[in-house]
């Protein structure tokens, strides 16, 4: 009998076993040929792997000699500054590598609730509250402040984690064409039927490097009662007079409601981010906010670094005005060559090139030259809008941004982008 049974698991399973091997074939099959598209669109993206730490120059694999870095958000240097890795040093010996869980349950630690409060110093705001990366905030933030009564009106190329975001909440949804105020206040008229309207923009956009018209926003905002959220991902440190981000800049601080930004880029290159604002919201967030809840929380080495960075930042404003003059450097430099370049006065610097193909090959080439950056193409970019974006940081040398635009004016020659 026991045979039988055996005779008759094999029979059973075999079939089982077929229709699993061949649904991975068919799943094989399916990936391949949406692997082959990329690559034959010419939009594949390689990864370099660095054998250094992040600075103004690195060493690539497979590279020989030093590389200088111009792809990095490392803005203000202070990813390898040693004071900021003495600090993360010293967090963790102090508080060890992690907490091996989210806050609520096994509890916070003083380097997380101190560095809160620095931040919300920082920016002028009653509280704040970390995550693991600034993509949660912004997945965490609408979800749990907007219900079905209420409108988020975005700008269509607000970044990717804010539109994702925007799509886990239920309120109504208004998308205005980008920086244009008035289909913002077509929108906002649209939306005055809802409880509350949130008006939702990336402070800079990291793609083309322009800045958001927030001293227009904020007045539409207060002539049509909404309230005005800005993620300062590539803005947080060294925009502004003291590097307060966009709403410094344009004199509106105490006209956006909530700021979502990162730690991950000027504030020490690491990971982590947050929110800051009104304090009620926060403590919403910190009971509603799903991957506040559900994500271990912050490297205390990675606090330790972020929270020396503040300091450094609020110390000494020295090393921001050193940003404005070798950004114009740059951007000018590369218009007499020929090129042309998006967005204004900000350190992100996308050389348009349009094509894909020649985007990622002149960005090859511009390796072999000992220079690093990286062709953009879609989906990260709108189709046929392909680029190098080159990303100034404050220890890049005048020698360095010279270095940098012969190569291009040599690369583009050589691939026909340049007469």
């Amino acid at each position: 009998m026991w045979a039988g049974r055996v005779l008759h698991a094999a029979l059973s399973a075999a079939p089982r076993g077929r229709r699993a091997q061949s649904a991975l074939t068919q799943l094989r099959g399916v990936l391949e040929e949406e692997l082959e598209a990329i690559r034959g669109a010419g939009t594949w993206k390689s990864e370099r792997v660095i054998t250094s730490r992040q600075g103004p120059r690195i060493h690539v694999d497979g590279v020989s000699g030093g590389i200088l870095n111009f792809c990095a958000n490392n803005y203000l240097g202070l990813s390898s500054h040693p004071e900021v890795i003495q600090a993360g040093l010293q967090a963790l010996e102090e508080f060890g590598a992690g907490l091996s869980s989210t806050r609520f349950i096994c509890g916070t630690q003083t380097i997380h609730k101190d560095l809160e409060a620095k931040i919300a110093r920082f920016h002028q705001r009653e509280d704040a509250i970390l995550y693991p990366s600034c993509f949660d905030a912004n997945a965490g933030l609408f979800e749990a402040l907007l219900t079905p009564q209420d409108a988020v009106l975005s700008d269509e190329l607000n970044h990717a984690s804010i539109i994702d975001g925007i799509r886990l909440c239920k309120a109504h949804k208004y998308r205005y064409r980008h920086l244009d105020m008035t289909d913002l206040e077509a929108k906002l008229q649209e939306a005055q039927k809802h409880r509350l309207r949130l008006v939702a923009t990336d402070g800079a956009f990291s793609m083309d490097g322009d800045i958001a018209p927030l001293r227009e926003i904020c007045h539409l905002a207060s002539r049509y009662g909404a309230l005005v959220f800005v993620d300062e991902c590539h803005a947080t440190g060294f925009l502004g007079a003291t590097g307060r981000g966009t709403d410094e800049l344009l004199g509106v601080m105490d006209q956006v409601t909530v700021i979502n930004s990162t730690l991950g880029k000027a504030l020490g290159g690491a990971s982590g981010g947050y929110t800051t604002g009104p304090g009620p919201l926060v403590s919403l967030l910190r009971q509603r906010s799903r991957p506040y809840l559900f994500s271990n929380s912050l490297p205390p080495a990675v606090a330790g670094c972020a929270s020396k960075a503040l300091d450094l930042l609020t110390e000494s404003n020295a090393i921001i005005q050193t940003m404005a003059a070798k950004t114009q450097r740059f951007r000018s430099k590369m218009e007499a060559a020929g090129f042309t370049i998006l967005g204004a006065s900000h350190p992100i610097c996308p050389v348009m090139l349009g094509d894909a193909r020649l985007a990622s090959c002149m960005a090859d080439d511009m390796l072999k030259r000992g220079i690093f950056v990286i062709g953009f193409s879609y989906p990260v970019v709108p189709k046929g809008k392909a680029r190098i974006r080159v990303q100034i940081s404050a220890v890049h040398s005048e020698e360095d941004i010279d270095r940098c635009v012969e190569a291009f004016v040599e690369v583009g020659r050589l691939h026909g982008a340049l007469p």
